[in-house]
């Protein structure tokens, strides 16, 4: 049996992966910085753990081992702005494995992210075609952004696979901080205070206070759409999202539910800044990825949380 070799593997959506690949012998490459990392990985099975700094090193001379490479390490914090930092943990080193996975006829699967396309107004569609006339809001998105880019330049983006995930949430998250999901931070808040607070609408006209929109998928729901990928071998860009929405409204209330408590949403100002950027709208163009295929997602928005409030958090309690 060849590696499945996986990078950020300790994080959110890696680890995620690494239990969904329970079974498989697994390389995975990280740096445990954070005690909650060790917590990910700690009951899970493996054949190694490199540092970031030694996959190359180990790659020398095992091309003919590893059957795949998932490649989910990168900076994703989206409130990053030193765009050298970006460009080398995002861009450089994604191009890198790249090259080595397509020299030595390896799969090849990668994080791009929901955040390349912007504001929205050019749509959430996964068509090669439409790549160049994306304009990320971050260094972040497009840093991202430039290695699909690149890979679509050097006709090579029909090899390997890069995934935009959309506003994934759930267990294993909890050393991200402030990008974790706004799941991860209502809980205790309305554990503490019974109440949870949303932004106004800066769009009235087209949106309700709290009925702004998000594509939201659990995150074992992700990790088993980035896996389908080992089998199905099509190439591209792919979306990896419910295809469906749900607006801020409904996720508080499935928490209240969740927590069998009482609904209380209060509305607060969007600070002017945020206001400038703000997405109203996100939903994944899911054709591309569930033409040909059988799979289909396990949970929907409401019954995603229930697990997630009640299997996880509630009992500090890792997947």
């Amino acid at each position: 049996m060849k590696s499945i070799v996986i990078t950020g593997a300790a994080g959110f959506i890696g680890s995620g992966i690494v239990r969904y690949l329970q079974g498989r012998r697994l390389i995975l490459v990280d740096r445990l910085d954070h005690p909650e990392k060790n917590r990910n990985l700690a009951d899970k099975i493996y054949e190694q753990l490199l540092p970031i700094e030694g996959l190359f090193s180990y790659l020398e001379g095992k091309g003919s081992e590893i059957e795949a490479i998932i490649h989910l390490g990168a900076c994703s914090d989206t409130l990053e702005t030193n765009t050298d930092f970006l460009y080398e943990n995002n861009t450089l080193y994604t191009k890198r494995l790249a090259e080595y996975a397509l020299k030595h006829s390896i799969r090849f699967i990668y994080a791009s992210s929901a955040a390349t396309y912007g504001d929205g107004s050019r749509g959430f569609s996964d068509d090669h075609a439409l790549l160049p006339f994306l304009q990320p809001l971050n260094p972040y998105g497009q840093s991202k952004h430039n290695f699909d880019l690149w890979a679509l330049k050097e006709g090579i983006l029909d090899q390997i696979v890069g995934l935009k995930y959309f506003n994934v949430f759930g267990p294993n998250e909890a050393h991200k901080g402030r990008m974790a999901s706004m799941v991860y931070k209502m809980v205790p808040l309305i554990q503490k205070e019974g109440v949870v607070r949303l932004y106004k609408s800066n769009d009235p006209a087209n949106f309700g206070d709290g009925e702004q929109c998000r594509d939201f998928i659990y995150v074992k729901d992700a990790a088993a759409m980035t896996c389908s990928f080992l089998n199905d071998k099509r190439g591209g860009i792919y979306n990896i999202g419910m295809g469906t929405i749900t607006t801020w409204n409904q996720l508080a209330t499935a928490i209240f539910d969740a927590l069998h408590l009482p609904i209380r949403i209060e509305y607060i100002d969007m600070p002017p800044d945020l206001s400038k950027q703000y997405q109203n709208y996100t939903c994944a163009d899911m054709e591309k990825f569930v033409s040909g295929k059988k799979t289909s997602t396990l949970y929907h928005i409401k019954s995603a949380v229930a697990d997630y409030v009640q299997s996880h958090l509630l009992k500090d309690q890792p997947w």
